[in-house]
């Protein structure tokens, strides 16, 4: 298991948690909490042993399978199947076999030695059981099975994190470190991950924004507190913890107000004996003690602050400021779209749905000009300023500093202004130097709304923009986009994000298919 002892976690120079000691059991499955940027991401990589921690040790016994947020590229060449395989050594003894098997057939000496041996050793590892496995863990992802042969580098990024989370799930049976793991996972997904890690008996550390995953699966909550730099733990199930934590604040409320009560009227005291010589000592001794009452009672909880985020009023542009014709995408042999007609109208607003690898990402890319059409082309409208968030941050320059960053999203900017914007999206002092590499999933989403709210965009391409946010930040996010005046092209899974953008239209992909939005579309959002 997992056993912490003194640890210090730092962000660059800044530190985030100090003197952590804590132990992950077999049969633990615990949520790791807290607001965006307490450290979350940082020591969960810790843990893994991604990131060296900044004092104290980090001791490991037996497997460990770590999922970060954003996962090393695999080799593109390499298909799922043997990708999910790797995580016990399985994708080499296959490799073998099928070796072993194209010699036989070409009549090779000793092929069927090499054949021996190599099932030898498929055996060994868990064999065609273990294959079997696999494929049951993949298909409760979403990954069907015709998609098992392809190549990792022709998948859609949704696709692709499903085949990592199905690559840690097959793992040797250990401690699972899980960073938002429900990213990109339909509802049927999430459903069948809940219960996959419900019944699992090793260990478990999750982070997570979705409560339900946590309600269903976690038995101890270890809470991140900023303010402190601590680690308190709980040893209780999610609902327990939330109505204990809601109990404990009002307890902390109560007596707050009652000693601040006290020591209004002690001072109040203080002041009216001033004004003798022969109180005024006592009235100074009073008036300490008020405050020496006020230092010894535990402050209220502070409320995590919230990025205030307001989108840009959008710039004149004329009727139709993008649009589409016959738009064709393939990677190899893998067809993603074909023949996409597409008219984006001044302040019109266009949901993008369909199930995972249908080509969402893609378009938006093709859209942004992040990547080129094979066939058919991106028009352009008079006035045109497009705004792209991208899901995987690929906008971002992880070497860059946040400064950095937002200077190259709005280069018009004064550094006065750049800060001003960068502290309403709670990055202050220190954090704008941060390179973006070391930010959590939720400080890179909030950097990426950041170069979007400093531009002057009159159309939107957002990619499931509210993926990585706690609660607070994504309310805000929603009510941006419900305000927003231009156009918005949306791709999401949130289906309050759908409410919040009150869609005129729909395209359903890989078909192609536009409509007037109506209600009976909703059922197909939470399977995008």
């Amino acid at each position: 298991m997992i056993t912490l002892r003194g640890v210090d976690v730092h962000a660059g120079a800044r530190p985030l948690l100090l003197g952590i000691t804590a132990h992950v059991s077999p049969g633990d499955r615990i949520g790791l909490v807290g607001r965006n940027g307490a450290g979350k991401t940082t020591l969960l990589g810790a843990l893994a042993g991604a990131l060296p921690p900044a004092a104290g040790t980090i001791t490991r016994t037996g497997p460990v399978g770590y999922l970060p947020q954003d996962p090393a590229a695999a080799d593109p060449a390499q298909t799922v199947t043997d990708r999910v395989l790797s995580a016990r050594g399985l994708d080499d003894a296959v490799r073998a076999l099928r070796a072993a098997e194209a010699g036989m057939a070409s009549g090779e000496a000793r092929a069927l030695d090499r054949y021996a041996r190599a099932e030898a050793e498929f055996t060994a590892r868990g064999g065609y059981a273990a294959e079997a496995e696999a494929a049951r863990i993949a298909a409760g992802l979403g990954l069907p099975d015709g998609l098992m042969r392809r190549p990792i580098g022709t998948l859609s990024g949704g696709q692709r994190r499903r085949a990592e989370l199905a690559r840690v799930l097959f793992g040797e049976d250990g401690v699972l470190l899980l960073d938002e793991p429900t990213n990109h996972l339909d509802a049927d997904s999430v459903a069948w991950l809940r219960g996959f890690l419900a019944s699992r008996a090793s260990g478990l550390v999750v982070i997570s924004h979705d409560t339900g995953l946590l309600a269903a699966t976690v038995n101890r909550v270890w809470h991140l507190d900023p303010d402190t730099r601590s680690l308190d733990v709980h040893n209780t199930g999610w609902d327990t913890y939330l109505a204990d934590r809601d109990a404990e604040d009002r307890r902390r409320a109560r007596h707050r107000a009652a000693a601040e009560r006290k020591a209004a009227a002690l001072h109040a005291q203080a002041d009216r004996m001033r004004a003798r010589v022969s109180t005024a000592t006592r009235a100074k001794d009073m008036a300490r003690r008020a405050d020496r009452m006020l230092a010894a009672t535990e402050p209220v909880r502070r409320t995590a602050r919230v990025a205030r985020i307001r989108l840009p009023e959008p710039a004149p542009s004329g009727r139709t400021p993008l649009g589409a014709i016959s738009l064709a995408k393939s990677y190899g042999d893998q067809v993603v779209l074909k023949g996409v007609d597409l008219a984006v109208d001044r302040g019109s607003r266009l949901v993008v749905l369909g199930l995972n690898g249908a080509g969402k990402t893609t378009l938006l890319k093709l859209l942004a000009g992040v990547e080129r059409p094979d066939s058919g082309r991106v028009v352009h409208g008079h006035g045109l300023r497009l705004g792209y968030f991208a899901q995987e941050h690929d906008t971002l320059d992880p070497d860059a500093s946040v400064a950095a960053n937002l200077a190259a999203a709005a280069p018009h900017l004064a550094e006065a202004e750049a800060r001003g914007i960068l502290g309403s999206f709670l990055f202050s002092g220190d954090d704008v130097d941060k390179p973006a590499g070391v930010l959590s999933g939720g400080e890179k989403t909030r950097l990426a709304l950041a170069g979007l709210v400093a531009s002057s965009a009159n159309v939107l391409l957002l990619d499931e923009p509210t993926n990585n946010l706690d609660p607070a930040s994504r309310a805000e996010v929603l009510r941006a986009v419900a305000e927003y005046r231009g156009a918005i092209v949306m791709v999401t899974h949130d289906e309050a994000a759908v409410e919040a953008l009150r869609p005129g239209r729909v395209l359903i992909l890989p078909d192609a298919t536009e409509d007037l939005w109506n209600p009976g579309y909703a059922d197909l959002v939470t399977l995008a």
